[in-house]
């Protein structure tokens, strides 16, 4: 994933110039239908069980999900095709998003996993 959103350039602006911004204390990560910079990812589920998943990640360089994201649903919600992070539960600021490698089609209950390793970011 490495389409940064408005506000992530502006993070990374400022801590480039010697500027302490307000850096995100947890990341979500969360699915959608789509997205831009200025909004981050576009078209999240309501409802039906969904809810954003916070995402732990390690790694040196390249950063990855150090633990399975699991989301769960009670019913169906549509075909998900892009996946962001924002820095709040709910609500908050994005911070990525990008296409998932593959759609998922939630028709009825059940879990989508991301499996640890699943995702990844990379400053190039």
């Amino acid at each position: 994933m490495t389409s940064l959103t408005d506000h992530a350039r502006n993070l990374l602006a400022r801590t480039l110039c010697g500027r302490a911004p307000a850096q995100p204390t947890a990341v979500f990560c969360a699915l959608g239908t789509g997205g831009s910079p200025s909004t981050g990812l576009t078209g999240e589920p309501v409802g039906n069980g969904y809810a954003r998943q916070r995402v732990t990640f390690t790694g040196t360089g390249t950063q990855s999900n150090a633990e399975a994201i699991r989301f769960t649903f009670t019913g169906p919600v549509g075909t998900l095709t892009h996946i962001g992070l924002f820095d709040a539960a709910a609500g908050g600021n994005p911070l990525t998003w990008g296409p998932l490698s593959s759609a998922v089609s939630v028709t009825g209950p059940g879990t989508a996993t991301i499996n640890p390793g699943g995702l990844t970011i990379s400053g190039s």
